[in-house]
């Protein structure tokens, strides 16, 4: 390695103090000498190196492989930039160097100093280059090193020699392409540019015929497909991107593969050539299509292609078709995007259009990816993945193909809205419909998921007509609801057999009713103006209400269809609907609630009502026999909380509308409405310590106790402030007589069993 390096090193600086020299004018020799005694130096190198080719093969082979670079050099530096040699002569001579450089490396089997040779070859032009050079020179110099390549490849499977031509050869003239091409250089271009394709195209060819074990031999996937993608983008480059020139040259090139691979296609050891080729030739095939074609009809042609190679992949047991085939549906896609991007649908039909024909036809081509890959792939790994990925691409493409319509033929929101309802509904039922018929387990799972999915996206659409005060349950957006209440029936019927699926679309069904029932009910009350804004609460509230009762006394009605689950999805449905009536709940708790047009009256009003219903529904859920018991353990403290904040709230609610305190942040620094809060606490401890003094329940007289203390607090801190008026006296006066009655009733905690209290105690 050292000498290899060094060599290259020692050729760069060489090359580079020579020009230097040259350009300060310190030889004063004629050039034609000069480069005469380099070449008679090189030569003398090459001369030494093979008689040393046996003691130091290494030594050897290295300065073999760094004279010849120099010998290429001197003599593209003759011809080129100085003109001391024709070009007949010039490239006579490297004819000739590069056969000797072939020859030596094949003699010797030295891949390393046909690495070297090549790379000072490559290199001699672009150091020898003073940007103004002749193109056709240069290329036909690449084309004589390629050649070279291509004899030696003949004789030797020496792959990092044909890679490093490749790369060489389309790299520079790609950054020629970029600097220097004009339009009018096409003509003497172009013929190089076919002369590499076809040069590199024979020679994986002749590396897997000269391989040591060509049935094993591996394919160079570099140029293989390296060479036609290279070559495709700079012909189009040359073409300036012209579609129908290009599209016949990727013809002419399917044409070339096809008759190459038909050429072999009795040689059992290059089957995977040939089948490569073949790939190719339809993949150059399938390129000329958007080409001469429209991107709409193109996106149709992968669609079926695609749908076509893989029917015809597992027909015939092949991998590549199958993929080739996964591959078009995705180029479908972008085809499709392209005309999307690009056409206008001032005069198109709704529905009979290209667009829309195109989207589903790239449904129909995924689709019918998807049902090869469950009949005939394999059950796990990448076939798994890509039966799972095509279904999600045809699942995309419906979706983009209804909705594009609704975008773009679809001017009344209500009307648009009906059908986004509707088409997420249908989505979710042929989604559950496929799910019974598909054979892979992951496949069927993966179908049985999308259904509650498209359930829950329903609901964010049927929330989002609520949020642009669209009423959902009328007109067109009604219809939508109509279908949604068909088919999510049907969904869920379909895919019974998957048992979290089902219980997850049954949830998100009932709560999908639940959130467009309640947006309904609240859009209603806008146009409803003299009702007050507690029976809006009430009413908004209602399906919570209507759903929590059924989870509790109907759960059949909650499980239907599903019965089997019956259990299951009361508990989930029931969780939700315990969500719900908590935040309920919340809301009636800040809520003024005035109750026009009747008169407000405490406890009797629609909000006050709507807390006491959500209490009643609490307690009889925390005590339902499917609650744990450790829950069910602490229902009488639960129920005492709620009870003391929605007592809370009813007192501040009676002192706004009957004693004319404001219904904001004053609230608290109202007199009466400390007083109120200070009479009710207490009142509410006096009875549960009485009561639990008189029943021996322990906890319910430590509550009272504790809600004493509470009231006690209050007072010491907050209406001691108050002192100066009634209200404020009077809230330490009714503490102050509340707790004599409580002295004289129940003045010490129950024993821990149910029985009477000592006497000693009540004379104490």
């Amino acid at each position: 390695m050292p000498v290899k390096v060094g060599m290259l090193v020692l050729f760069a600086g060489v090359a580079a103090f020579l020009k230097y020299a040259s350009d300060q004018g310190l030889f004063h020799m004629p050039m034609s000498v000069r480069l005469s005694l380099v070449a008679l130096v090189a030569i003398a190198g090459v001369g030494f190196g093979w008689m040393q080719r046996d003691k130091r093969r290494a030594f050897a082979l290295s300065l073999q492989g760094g004279a010849l670079g120099v010998l290429v050099m001197t003599v593209f530096a003759a011809y080129r930039l100085y003109g001391l040699l024709p070009a007949t002569a010039t490239f006579a001579l490297l004819i000739v160097f590069v056969a000797g450089l072939g020859v030596l490396a094949v003699l010797q089997d030295a891949l390393a100093l046909a690495v070297l040779g090549l790379i000072a070859g490559f290199a001699a032009p672009i150091i020898a280059s003073t940007g103004q050079g002749n193109h056709v020179a240069l290329f036909s110099y690449y084309a004589v090193l390629n050649l070279g390549i291509l004899g030696i490849a003949w004789k030797k499977a020496w792959r990092v020699l044909n890679v490093l031509g490749f790369i060489a050869t389309f790299g520079v003239g790609t950054a020629w392409g970029v600097l220097s091409y004009r339009p009018a250089l096409f003509a003497s271009t172009e013929p190089f540019l076919i002369l590499h394709f076809l040069l590199y195209l024979a020679v994986p060819w002749l590396h897997v015929l000269r391989s040591p074990k060509r049935d094993r031999a591996i394919l160079d996937g570099c140029l293989m497909f390296g060479n036609p993608i290279a070559s495709l983008l700079l012909q189009g480059a040359l073409l300036d991107w012209a579609p129908m020139p290009l599209a016949i040259w990727a013809l002419v090139a399917a044409a070339i593969y096809v008759a190459i691979a038909f050429a072999i296609r009795k040689r059992d050891d290059m089957g995977l050539l040939r089948d490569t080729w073949a790939v190719l030739a339809v993949a150059f095939a399938t390129i000329a299509v958007p080409l001469a074609l429209s991107a709409s009809v193109t996106a149709s042609v992968f669609a079926l292609e695609g749908a076509g190679l893989i029917w015809l992949g597992f027909r015939q047991a092949r991998r590549l078709p199958r993929w080739a085939g996964v591959f078009l549906q995705l180029a479908a896609g972008v085809a499709w995007a392209i005309a999307a991007l690009f056409t206008h649908h001032a005069n198109d039909l709704p529905i009979l259009n290209a667009a829309f024909i195109g989207s589903l036809l790239l449904v129909v081509g995924a689709g019918v990816g998807v049902w090869q890959f469950d009949r005939h792939g394999m059950s796990r790994g990448v076939s798994g993945l890509a039966r799972v990925g095509l279904l999600i691409w045809a699942v995309i493409w419906w979706l983009v193909s209804f909705i594009n319509e609704i975008d773009t033929f679809v001017i009344d929101r209500p009307l648009a809205f009906g059908y986004w309802l509707a088409l997420l509904a249908v989505t979710a039922c042929l989604l559950a419909e496929a799910c019974k018929r598909v054979r892979k387990l992951d496949l069927g799972v993966v179908l049985a998921f999308g259904a509650p999915l498209f359930l829950f996206a329903g609901m964010v659409v049927g929330l989002s007509v609520a949020n642009e005060s669209i009423q959902p349950l009328a007109g067109w957006p009604l219809a939508g609801v109509l279908v949604m209440l068909v088919t999510g029936w049907f969904t869920l019927r379909a895919i019974a057999a998957h048992r979290v699926a089902s219980i997850l679309a049954a949830t998100i069904g009932w709560v999908r009713w639940l959130a467009i029932g309640t947006a309904a009910i609240v859009l209603a009350f806008d146009y409803v103006k003299t009702m007050g804004q507690g029976w809006e609460v009430l009413a908004a509230a209602m399906p919570t209400l209507l759903l929590a009762a059924l989870v509790l006394w109907r759960p059949r009605i909650i499980a239907a269809p599903l019965g089997v689950y019956a259990e299951a999805i009361r508990n989930a449905v029931g969780a939700c609907a315990a969500l719900a009536l908590f935040f309920a709940g919340v809301i009636a708790l800040g809520t003024a609630g005035a109750s026009n047009p009747l008169v407000f009256i405490p406890v009797l009003n629609p909000v006050d009502l709507l807390l006491i219903a959500v209490l009643l529904l609490t307690a009889r859920g925390i005590s339902d026999a499917s609650m744990p018991a450790s829950v069910r353990r602490v229902r009488p403290a639960v129920l005492a909380v709620m009870f003391f904040i929605i007592a809370t709230s009813m007192t501040l609610r009676s002192v706004h509308h009957l004693g004319g305190v404001p219904w904001d942040n004053a609230m608290p620094g109202s007199s009466l409405a400390e007083l109120s809060l200070t009479v009710v606490w207490s009142i509410i401890g006096v009875v549960a310590w009485v009561l639990g003094s008189k029943r021996g329940q322990r906890l319910l007289w430590i509550a009272g106790a504790a809600t004493m203390a509470l009231v006690l607090a209050k007072l010491l801190l907050v209406d001691r402030g108050h002192l100066g008026n009634l209200f404020g006296i009077a809230s330490f006066i009714a503490y102050g007589l509340l707790c004599t009655v409580i002295g004289y009733l129940a003045p010490a905690p129950p024993r821990q069993s149910a029985e009477s209290p000592p006497e000693s105690s009540h004379a104490s």
